[in-house]
């Protein structure tokens, strides 16, 4: 028997703007099937691409754009400019937050602070913050002018947070007016973010994907179900088992693939045993070097579990 619950992502109600990238991500992308009893390798699995209605070879769309260039780019670069291009290489996660005692919304964002986490990067031509106690997505425009930091009126999607609202109502409230920023780019990359209200927090980075993988993402969404299957038909290792999805512009279910077994490893996703879920995923095709080492071509890294069903 199965029974739907929804994970809170579903809930989502998008402002404007924040709705054309949901749009962008729930593109439809065309997908083909493995057949029956196939075993899905890394760089094989559910590999979104164009296939006709006759079940033509697929067209292949391994190809993604580089997006490192060597033309003297760096020495055109404003300091704000290169600071912005470091600080929206990572996600940052908050480390220590310092002045707890300004309130005791503050110390809750103390006892959280792995899950809030900071995000810069760009919408629609604007340097955007991005940032959230792990319910709901808030966003707001900014400048950087010098180390200064300042940032426009915020936007953010409307689930209700329970026993976080305190603590996400008071993140958003030290996210706005100015604050002066310093980093430093270690091993170990710290931002440390001094507020309007001298509220110091420091901020850890860790790469994103997509300057891990130095390439663009390719969304793809798979099924994933609670069970997991042998990776081969004589082996005992057990594996994953996946199916593509397809969707249209409308975000509209349009086609699922057949269940295959999936060698490799979904970055950032966890598997219970519990669920049935459907993962928006982003695919980075791995440079020639990572590709020989690791023996795969693709990366698959979770962007979010959009549907998840209990199986009893």
């Amino acid at each position: 028997m199965v029974s739907k619950t929804a994970r809170p992502a579903s809930k989502w109600l998008l402002l404007p703007s924040m709705l054309v990238a949901s749009l962008a991500l729930g593109a439809c992308q065309k997908s083909t099937a493995p057949a029956d009893g196939d075993t899905v390798d890394r760089h094989e699995a559910v590999a979104t691409s164009e296939t006709d209605t006759d079940g033509a070879t697929p067209i292949d769309e391994m190809n993604v754009e580089n997006t490192d260039t060597d033309d003297g780019h760096d020495d055109k670069l404003t300091a704000e400019q290169k600071m912005i291009e470091n600080l929206s290489r990572y996600r940052w996660t908050l480390s220590d937050i310092q002045n707890a005692g300004s309130g005791p919304s503050v110390s809750m964002l103390a006892d959280i602070k792995d899950q809030v986490s900071l995000l810069f990067n760009q919408n629609q031509g604007q340097d955007t913050l991005s940032y959230s106690v792990g319910c709901n997505a808030m966003s707001a425009v900014y400048q950087l002018q010098g180390n200064t930091l300042t940032t426009e009126e915020s936007m953010s999607t409307q689930m209700l947070c329970q026993d976080i609202n305190e603590a996400e109502n008071r993140l958003n409230t030290l996210m706005q007016g100015t604050s002066e920023l310093s980093v430093t780019t270690d091993e170990r990359p710290l931002l440390t973010q001094v507020t309007s209200d001298e509220v110091t927090l420091t901020w850890k980075g860790r790469l994103t994907s997509q300057a891990k993988y130095n390439s663009k993402g390719k969304t793809v969404f798979w099924a994933v179900n609670a069970k997991k299957a042998p990776c081969t038909a004589e082996g005992t290792q057990q594996c994953l088992q996946v199916k593509p999805i397809t969707y249209d512009d409308q975000g509209i279910k349009t086609s699922e693939g057949k269940w295959a077994a999936f060698t490799g490893e979904i970055e950032g996703y966890q598997h219970d045993g519990k669920h049935d879920e459907v993962l928006r995923l982003q695919r980075y095709q791995l440079d020639a070097e990572d590709a020989e080492v690791k023996g795969e071509e693709y990366a698959y890294v979770l962007d979010a579990v959009i549907e998840s069903s209990v199986v009893e």
